[in-house]
Formats: C-alpha cells, sequence, structure tokens
C-alpha cells in the first residue's frame, strides 16, 4: 500500500480545483477527513495520530482525556513543539533534540504516515504538522476539523492518558520549509511585490487590545488575514475557493514572496496549512509579533 492509497481519495474530496501538492508533502495533499482516518487507522499500517490539545492558556490535557481518536498520542505544545521562551518570542521553534524526543515517544519512523488533531480547527494543531514537515517528515496530514469532525460522524472514542507506543526511529532534519528571520519579515512588508501575513484577530491587528504581548500593534507593513477567513464555522478550513479569495485579497498569489505571523509563530502555521491545500507555499516567521516585541523594534496600529 503506497502513502497516497492508504488514505483513499478521501483527503481529496474537498479540492475544487487542480491539486498542486506542496514540495515534500505527501501526495494527495495535506488534509484528511474523518472516515478516511479511520480507514487508515483498520489497515496493515496504521498512522500515528499526533494530538494536540492548546490554547492562549496553554496544553490542555484534561480534553485530550476526556475524548480522543483511538490509538492517538497526546503531544505537549509548550513542552514538546517549542523552545523556551526568550529573544526568539514565545513560542520559539524547538531544537532536533526535542523533536527527536517527539518522533521516539510516539514510534515514527521515517516512512511512517501521521495524522495531526485538535480539538476542532487547525489553529494549534498545524504547529505540529509544520514542525515535522520543517524536520524533513514528508507524510503528515492534518485532520480536518479535529476531534469535534472525528465525534461528530460518530466514529468511536477513547479516554484516558492515550498511547505512548516508543521506539521511534525518525531524526529531525531541520529546514524543510521556509522561514523568515525579523529582518527578512520587515523586507516583505516594506517592499513592494512581497507580502507579510499576520493572522491574528482584528482587534490585535489593530492595537486595540493586547492580551500577552507586552506592546499593542502590529509589525509595519504586515498586512491582516484572521484565522477566521480560512476556517469555516464548524472548524474545518473553509473550502479551497473560499481559500483563494482570501489569499488573494490581501495580496497572496503564486507569484509572490510572502510569510506568515501571528503572535508567537504557533496560529501561523495554520494559515501556511491553508495556503498548501490550494497549491501556495508560504514561508513562516517563527518569532512573530512576540519576537519582534522582544527585539525592541518599532510597531504599527491601525
Amino acid at each position: 500500500m503506497t502513502e497516497g492509497e492508504q488514505f483513499g481519495t478521501a483527503a481529496a474530496t474537498r479540492i475544487d480545483g487542480p491539486r498542486i501538492d506542496s514540495p515534500g508533502g505527501p501526495p494527495g495533499g495535506p488534509l484528511v477527513e474523518p472516515a478516511a482516518l479511520a480507514a487508515a487507522l483498520g489497515s496493515s499500517t496504521p498512522p500515528v495520530v499526533l494530538d494536540v490539545r492548546w490554547s492562549l492558556a496553554g496544553s490542555d490535557h484534561d480534553a485530550f482525556r476526556a475524548g480522543h481518536v483511538p490509538g492517538a498520542v497526546f503531544v505537549d505544545l509548550d513542552a514538546e513543539l517549542t523552545a523556551p521562551p526568550g529573544i526568539g518570542g514565545r513560542h520559539p521553534l524547538p531544537g532536533p533534540a526535542t523533536l527527536d524526543g517527539l518522533l521516539r515517544r510516539a514510534g515514527i519512523d521515517a516512512a511512517t504516515a501521521v495524522v495531526v488533531c485538535g480539538q476542532r480547527d487547525a489553529s494549534a494543531c498545524a504547529r505540529a504538522w509544520w514542525l515535522l514537515r520543517w524536520a524533513g517528515h514528508r507524510d503528515v496530514r492534518v485532520l480536518d476539523g479535529g476531534f469535534e469532525a472525528w465525534r461528530a460522524v460518530g466514529l468511536p472514542v477513547a479516554v484516558g492518558d492515550g498511547a505512548e507506543p516508543g521506539g521511534g526511529t525518525a531524526v529531525t532534519r531541520p529546514g524543510a520549509m521556509p522561514t523568515v528571520d525579523a529582518d527578512g519579515a520587515a523586507a516583505l512588508g516594506s517592499t513592494a511585490g512581497s507580502v507579510l501575513v499576520d493572522v491574528r484577530a482584528p482587534e490585535r491587528y489593530r492595537g486595540e487590545v493586547e492580551p500577552v504581548d507586552p506592546i499593542a500593534g502590529h509589525i509595519p507593513g504586515a498586512i491582516n488575514l484572521p484565522l477566521a477567513a480560512i476556517h469555516a464555522a464548524d472548524g474545518r478550513l473553509a473550502d479551497p475557493s473560499d481559500l483563494r479569495r482570501a489569499f488573494a485579497a490581501v495580496g497572496v498569489h503564486d507569484a509572490i514572496p510572502a510569510a506568515v505571523s501571528c503572535g508567537s509563530g504557533v496560529n501561523a502555521c495554520a494559515a501556511i496549512l491553508a495556503a498548501e491545500v490550494i497549491g501556495l507555499h508560504l514561508a513562516l516567521y517563527p518569532g512573530s509579533y512576540s519576537g519582534w516585541c522582544a527585539l525592541g523594534r518599532a510597531v504599527e496600529t491601525g
């Protein structure tokens, strides 16, 4: 069974135009539907499911214990998908040793198919998808609509602490997904013909409120594309036609240099995921607004 066959055709059912597979990504694109995941879990080569429950309040192991996809491995975003906060922002990229520890704990080998799952939307779990792709792991998908989509179609639910398979042998090889640093983000925001996207809520982008960072506002020249604009009401990613309109509205298309930022480099990964669905390949500014502020750089409001 090939990696494309493992998830059948269900993962591609929501694409209404030609699909451009991501360089280094799995055939069929980065999303999987609940029914396709259930079928794959019942196969002779089941994927590893990584469950990331997280919000600004932190990782939510209790929500995972209350219900998750059977066999899923809980991932603590703050401990396993980030480095300690500092000059790189609130959620810097983790070092290879941290990611290698997660790969070993979750039983992930170089050829293992991986599905990443959140509670509902892709705002947090896409961080795990992006990091595994950045680390050189090819076969990674996101469960569209998360655990709520799984439960909504009546699939089995497990409770408790979840799986700890261990024995993974995959090795982190950083750099397979593009990034920009603060200087690169500044250049994208200030140069005609390039775009720096900020996916935070509009009121945070405008500088009207700021619940976690030391100063309100946004990186100069950044353009706001709120996460709500790329998700449907049920938490799934918006339909491809809506995604194309959303990215086009902020000037992002396949012939323009573009990167995505957010508050700390977590939620921005969901926008990169959404872009990959429609064949756009965007860079991440890992430090994002918190890293920008940590460097003491000037901000804009409005």
